[in-house]
This record gives C-alpha cells, sequence and structure tokens, in this order.
C-alpha cells in the first residue's frame, strides 16, 4: 500500500487562535506529508512489509530489516503520531467534554482532571529537545503519562495512546516562538474530548 497523508476534519484556520493557520498548514501539508512520502520511499525495497498498515509496522519493528528499521521508525512514527494528533484536537466548541467513565479513572489516577493536566504539562514541557507526550490508557483502565523523544512512539511498547501533544518546535514555533508553556497551555482549548473517550471506550472495552 502507499501510505497517504490523512485529510483534516477541520480547516487550518480552525483551530485559532491557539493554534494559528500558517503553523496548521505548514505543519501538515510539509512536515506531516514529509513523512509519509519518506515511509514509502523507505518500504520501496520491501515487498513483504509494504501490505502493512503503519500501526502494524510500528508495534513489529523487530521484524524489520536492520538496515530499514531506523528509517521506517521515524517516519512511520512521524507519519502515525501526526495522525492521531489531528484527531485530537477539534475546533472551539466542538471537542465535547471527557466521559464520566474516563473522568473517574483521570481522578483515580491523579486526583482531578487540572492535576492530570498539570502533570501531562509537566512531560511536555520537560521533554528535552524533540518529541512528544502521551496520555495512555490500559485495558483495565488505568490512565499515565509519558514522554517519547523525536518521532518514537508508544505502540512500539505495546502501549494505547487515548491522547497526544507534539512538542517540536516546528508546532508552534511561529506563534509561540521558544514559549513552549504558553503552547501547552493553549493546547488544551482545542482538545477533541468526544475522540479521547471514544479511544478511552475502545481500549478498555477490549480488555
Amino acid at each position: 500500500m502507499q501510505h497517504e497523508l490523512p485529510k483534516l476534519g477541520y480547516g487550518y484556520e480552525a483551530l485559532e487562535p491557539y493554534i494559528d493557520a500558517q503553523t496548521m498548514e505548514i505543519h501538515h501539508s510539509k512536515h506531516h506529508q514529509t513523512y509519509v512520502n519518506k515511509l514509502n520511499e523507505s518500504l520501496a525495497g520491501l515487498p513483504a512489509f509494504q501490505d502493512k498498515s503503519v500501526l502494524e509496522l510500528l508495534q513489529n519493528l523487530d521484524s524489520i530489516p536492520e538496515e530499514s528499521r531506523v528509517a521506517i521508525r521515524n517516519n512511520g512514527g512521524g507519519h502515525y503520531n501526526h495522525s492521531l494528533f489531528w484527531e485530537y484536537m477539534a475546533p472551539i466548541g466542538q471537542g465535547g467534554e471527557a466521559s464520566p467513565a474516563l473522568l473517574q479513572k483521570i481522578n483515580e489516577s491523579f486526583g482531578s482532571l487540572d492535576a492530570m493536566k498539570e502533570s501531562f504539562g509537566k512531560a511536555a514541557l520537560g521533554r528535552f529537545g524533540s518529541g512528544w507526550a502521551w496520555l495512555l490508557a490500559d485495558p483495565s483502565g488505568k490512565i499515565s503519562i509519558v514522554s517519547s523523544a523525536n518521532q518514537d512512539s508508544p505502540v512500539s511498547e505495546g502501549l494505547h495512546p487515548i491522547l497526544c501533544l507534539d512538542v517540536w518546535e516546528h508546532a508552534y514555533y511561529l506563534k509561540y516562538q521558544n514559549r513552549r508553556p504558553d503552547y501547552i497551555a493553549a493546547w488544551w482549548n482545542v482538545v477533541n474530548w468526544n475522540k479521547v473517550t471514544e479511544d478511552f471506550a475502545k481500549i478498555t472495552e477490549n480488555k
């Protein structure tokens, strides 16, 4: 299969004023597209892996020939992580709220939604250089937070993301420059809690 750039469910300007339209357009049409292109290039000489989804590739990195593994890890991760990132955001007023079941698990794990946001923000702010912050769930419903470097993805470790934030500078520099804390705080205004709730339910229902 040829991996393709996913279409957004909203316009580039839809997350204004929190995520600016120019950043969204460059981030999606340039950065994400480059990961897709390079992933396809990396798979060109690997016919046995060309029918695999990007998730299957990332979940089975050890099966990929060593000479191609890093490229597929980096570019497949870039493709997969960004595909999730777009879905975990929604225009103002369209993101809904966390479900009672999800809120209950967040409260059990962190004490409150605000405390979870604070812990998540620390993970995002504390990631040195480029990377991601992740909210994860396991089949028992336990909620946890991790950060990952570069385009590494928790799915390669058998983990289940239900929310992610891109903290590469290209995700925020045009609007926020070096003010990563301001970007993180603003981003909560466009979180798609409907999608977070949906993914949490899928993971816990399949236990």
